[in-house]
This record gives C-alpha cells, structure tokens and sequence, in this order.
C-alpha cells in the first residue's frame, strides 16, 4: 500500500511540475500557485541560489556566476551544443549497456538494435541542419526582397532602420543581440542550437521536435516491451499467484510486480520515466510551435501581440470611461431592454489581426519552402 501511495505521489508532482512549467504562464493559471511554480521553477530558484552563494562565499563568486550566465545565455557558445550531444549520447549507451542484452525478447526483436541506432543517427543529422544552416540572415543584398515579401502591417512592424545593421529592417525580422544580426521571420534564439530560429530553418527545428519526441516515445516503448518480455519470461505472475498465494488481480499483483522490477530492472524503471518525462516536454513544445506555424505567427510575434492586445483593451477601458463621464455613452431609457445588447459603458474588444496567416495549408507550405527559397523571391518581376 506504501509503494502505491508513494508511486501515485510521484505521478502527481511530476504532472503538476511539467504543467507549471510549460503552461504556468497562461492567463487561466494566473494569481494561482500553478504560476507561482512556474515562476520558481524558470527564475526564482536561480535567484534564491545566487543569494545563497552570496551570503555563503560572498559577492565575488557570485559575479563569477554571472560571468558565467552571461557567457553560456548570452553570447554565442556551444556549451548546450555539447550538453545535447553528451545527453543524447550518454543515454543511448546507458540503454544500450543495460538493455540489449534483453534483445531480441518475447515482445522485442533484432531488428530494433539497429533501427535505434539509425533513429539516433536521424536525430543528430537535423540538430546539426537546424545548428548550422542559415535562419535567414538579412543583409544589404537581400534586404529588399524579404521588404516585398513580408509586407508592414503598420501593427507590429512598421517601417525603420536597424540601427546596428544600418540597413532598412522588413517586417517579421530582428535583430539578435547574441548572433549580432537580422534575422527573417524571428522566432527566437535557440541556445541548445548556439542559433536563431528563422525563416530558413523553423524546419529543421519543427522536425527536430518531433523526431526526439518519437526517439523518447520509441525508447520508452521499447523498455516497457522488454521489461514485459522479462516478466513473461521468468514467469513472475505465476510464481506469485501459485507459490506466495497472492490473488491474480491487478490491485493484488500490480505492487510486487512493481517491487520486483525495481530490485531487478531498476535501470530500465528509471530510464523509462526520464524518456515519458522528456517525451511529454518535447510533446508540448512541439505542439506550441505547430499551432504557432499553422497560424503562421513567431515566439516573438506572439509576445508582442498579447503586449498589444493588453496595451489595446486598456487604451479601449480608458477611452469608454471618457465618454462616459462626457455624457456621450447613455445607458438606454426604455422599459424593455434587450439582455443580449452589448452595454454602452462596456470597451471596444481588442482584436487580433495576422495579415501573415493566410490559412493551414499555406501557412504550413510557407515553413516547409521559405519564402526566400521561391522562384519569385529569387527573380522577382520586373515593375
């Protein structure tokens, strides 16, 4: 019963840390203690660490951590790069040292040593696409096709120079702080790729996603066969219903069959939460960016539309509360009213308006063929 309580636990705390970590920043969780996890997880576990290292070894070493947060977040550096690799690498060898000899099994044949293998090797082909292809730079050359292409919207962009380029800024881009350079279509600034998500490799990175997503799935699938197989093989059901008397039930069974697979396979046990845990973040950040592309809108367009729209209702607020104290919004002096009439006192609702998100289907095609990529882009008619 202990194990149960203590395995159901765990199963609470880590669904309740992945949801206030990847959507504790949404409305719905605000004021709630979703959000203050999300806050603690993202900031204020950092913030109380420097504190603490301050107060213990004073304030030299912690300049010398932010000497060295500075160097790792904000200057350009392969650290992540080859935190990536060793993870990647590190945990194929870990399953591969601990479960191949399993391999083939009851449920898991041969083929599956050489398909990870090869599944691995597609993984790291699209994280070193996604590195060190082009995100779309923009340049003195370029400058005036990707202007015609991703036309002002007089909302989010207007017309203006960046001033560190020196050279006209289109629509969509920015300049990157950490690479010192426009980038077309600006998502964000991947640390893990030592690179800015653009719009030449928004690709690579969305096939990225969901590649390592179904590693994790594979992996995780492929332990769970193999710690059935094991089951089957050492024939641990019968033992414990015909020898130790237990009931053949799933409530009777399910904590000793736990129990022996964490004396015997706690390596699996263990690898198989990690990979479900990575699997589930991949999962939700690969599904955050898909409804992104398919509404064709950037990271950091969508950080710019809910300042303005926040920015647009206060101004409407404001705007309805001067009318009203103006006399020019009455309330309505009938006897009959009509309940479903919007009241006069109420703002202006602020709306967003994507002149980029031209359907599914073409929002997709844009991600898979940029723009820069096209024919038209390339030679564009003459006027």
């Amino acid at each position: 019963m202990a194990l149960q309580w203590a395995l159901a636990l765990h199963g609470v705390i880590t669904v309740l840390v992945l949801v206030s970590f990847l959507c504790g920043h949404w409305p719905i969780f605000e004021g709630t203690f979703v959000e203050r996890i999300h806050h603690f997880i993202t900031a204020g576990a950092y913030h109380y660490f420097l504190r603490f290292v301050e107060i213990v070894f004073g304030p030299r070493v912690r300049n010398c951590f932010l000497r060295i947060e500075y160097y790792s977040c904000d200057r350009p550096n392969p650290i992540l790069q080859l935190v990536y690799l060793g993870i990647l690498g590190g945990t194929y060898y870990i399953i591969a040292r601990s479960s191949f000899r399993y391999i083939p099994g009851v449920y898991v044949n041969e083929m599956n040593k050489y398909a990870s293998i090869l599944a691995v090797s597609v993984g790291v082909i699209l994280f070193l696409l996604t590195s060190f292809s082009d995100p779309g730079t923009v340049n003195s050359k370029n400058v005036s096709q990707y202007i015609s292409a991703y036309p002002y919207d007089n909302i989010l962009y207007v017309e203006k120079e960046c001033p560190t380029c020196k050279i006209p800024k289109p629509a969509r881009s920015k300049h990157c702080g950490i690479c010192d350079r426009c980038i077309a279509r600006f998502d964000h600034h991947c640390g893990w790729m030592n690179t800015c998500i653009g719009e030449k490799n928004t690709r690579y990175f969305m096939a990225f996603l969901l590649w390592h997503f179904l590693i994790c799935l594979y992996g995780a699938i492929i332990l769970v066969l193999i710690l059935a197989g094991q089951l089957k093989e050492r024939k641990i059901i019968f033992i414990l219903t015909v020898y130790y008397g237990i009931e053949k039930s799933f409530y009777s069974l399910f904590p000793h069959v736990v129990q022996w697979l964490l004396d015997a396979h706690n390596t699996q046990i263990v690898l198989t939460v990690f990979l479900i845990v990575i699997s589930l973040l991949l999962a939700g950040f690969f599904g955050y960016h898909a409804q992104l592309c398919f509404t064709n809108t950037t990271t950091n367009e969508a950080f710019k539309w809910q300042e303005y729209l926040s920015w647009r209702r206060k101004v409407n607020e404001a705007q309805a509360i001067i009318r009203a104290v103006d006399g020019e919004a009455k309330a309505p002096t009938g006897k009959c009213r009509n309940p479903f009439r919007r009241s006069p006192f109420q703002s202006d609702l602020a709306v967003k308006n994507n002149v980029y998100d031209r359907g599914i289907f073409r929002n997709a095609l844009e991600i898979l063929v940029p723009l820069s990529e096209r024919r038209s882009f390339i030679h564009p008619k003459a006027c």
